[in-house]
């Protein structure tokens, strides 16, 4: 189940990735749909990745905040 789980959320995510502009946008997107599906670890990475990959956008300044939230566990 957590195996078909995280295979379903990496081709949505490819999928995400492949059909638009806006990057960070779809990267944000997908981590808060990581988030509510409780999969943490992987939300964390997609939250680090929008930072990395685009520190100056508005989706950072969210990734930031809510990846302090998640560490703080709140």
């Amino acid at each position: 189940m957590i195996v078909t789980r995280v295979l379903l959320s990496v081709l949505c995510c490819g999928l995400l990735l492949s059909c638009s502009g806006d990057k960070a946008a779809e990267l944000l997107e997908t981590a808060e749909f990581e988030e509510r599906q409780m999969n943490l670890p992987h939300a964390k990475q997609l939250y680090d990745d929008i930072v990395r990959l685009y520190p100056s956008s508005k989706q950072a300044d969210t990734a930031r905040a809510r990846l302090a939230q998640l560490n703080t566990g709140q």
